[in-house]
């Protein structure tokens, strides 16, 4: 341990004491402020955004794993400036403003300090702001990994692949079409109505209203057949699918349920040539760096749905929970 300058001081956290709850169980709270261990930094933070997974953690959905223990200050997706670093720390110091991504057995963004892994935290240049990187971590690294996953490669080798984005004007979807646009792949996405616009402007092709006939049946309004799908929303059946996919095509699922994992071990078993993907995203620290690159110059924007204070921390959990936000929705510190 680093006798930190900030040992034993305290700061203002929002945390829960156990599974269930929703926003109503989130309390505020005055707690110590965390010190760095060896390979840690501390950080004070600017902003934090909420991923589904941080509600799914409260409702239990991944227990006994998460969270290590309660009390639980959730939410791992952070951008901050460094306060404080760990004895084996060398690329970091007080000063330099940081996008990280925290543990998330551990968890602690929704508060004003947190300690982060070096591994899993990168300098953010001012031309990115806290809360454009801030939404990162999980949600863009996740659409950079379905892309991968489905045959698109960013190092100018890969070839003209037709993808169709569910979700399109989610978190990940959002960046998802983006990321697709920048290796010129052909972007087919499914929206609500009112998002429509919005998705074309990130560079979507095709646009559909996930409740018209064609939408509901994924049909590519120029009749192409999709090399690969980032599926980042619930409820479609793979007989939705199967018909719309190329020879090859994969259904990259970033949410997957017992049934994916079920079509997933048949398909293989059964050697099919059309394949539905389990994805679970973990975050590097290469493709943290080569995210920050993109909206330093430019090429990838964070859409930020809302931002909520630190005091209303309970009304962005709210917000996530509903389902229906159009990017990220950011808490500022």
């Amino acid at each position: 341990m680093s006798s930190s300058p900030m040992a034993g001081k305290t700061m203002r956290a929002v945390q829960y004491g156990g599974y269930g709850g929703g926003f109503a169980a989130l309390k505020h709270v005055e707690v110590p402020i965390p010190s760095p261990k060896k390979d840690e930094v501390l950080l004070k933070l600017e902003a934090a955004s909420i991923n589904p997974v941080d509600w799914k953690i409260q409702k239990g959905a991944i227990r006994p794993f998460l969270p290590a223990k309660f009390p639980f200050i959730p939410v791992s997706d952070v951008a901050g400036e460094v306060t404080d670093v760990g004895s084996a720390v060398k690329d970091f110091k007080a000063g330099d403003k940081v996008v990280s991504m925290l543990s998330v057995k551990n968890g602690g963004g929704l508060a004003e300090y947190a300690v982060a892994s070096s591994n899993l935290t990168v300098h953010r240049p001012p031309e990115v702001s806290a809360a454009d990187g801030a939404g990162l971590p999980i949600a863009a690294s996740t659409a950079l990994q379905a892309l991968k996953s489905g045959g698109a490669k960013f190092d100018g080798t890969g070839k003209p692949l037709n993808v169709l984005i569910t979700a399109a004007s989610g978190g990940v979807g959002s960046y998802a079409v983006q990321l697709a646009k920048l290796i010129d792949l052909h972007v087919t996405a499914t929206c609500g109505a009112r998002n429509i616009e919005l998705v074309k402007s990130l560079g979507a092709d095709e646009v559909l209203d996930y409740k018209s006939s064609d939408g509901a049946k994924l049909k590519s309004p120029s009749g192409k057949k999709y090399d690969a799908v980032v599926h980042c929303t619930v409820g479609i059946d793979w007989s939705t699918f199967e018909p719309n996919l190329s020879d090859n095509g994969k259904v990259i699922d970033i949410t997957p349920s017992p049934s994916t994992f079920l079509n997933s071990a048949i398909k293989k078993l059964t050697f099919a040539k059309k394949k539905i993907v389990p994805l679970f995203a973990a975050p590097n620290k290469e493709e943290l760096e080569f995210l920050v690159g993109l909206v330093k110059e430019g090429k990838l924007k964070t859409v930020v749905d809302s931002k909520y204070p630190l005091s209303k921390a309970e009304e962005a959990w709210a917000k996530s929970i509903d389902g229906h936000a159009t990017g990220k929705i950011i808490v500022e510190i």
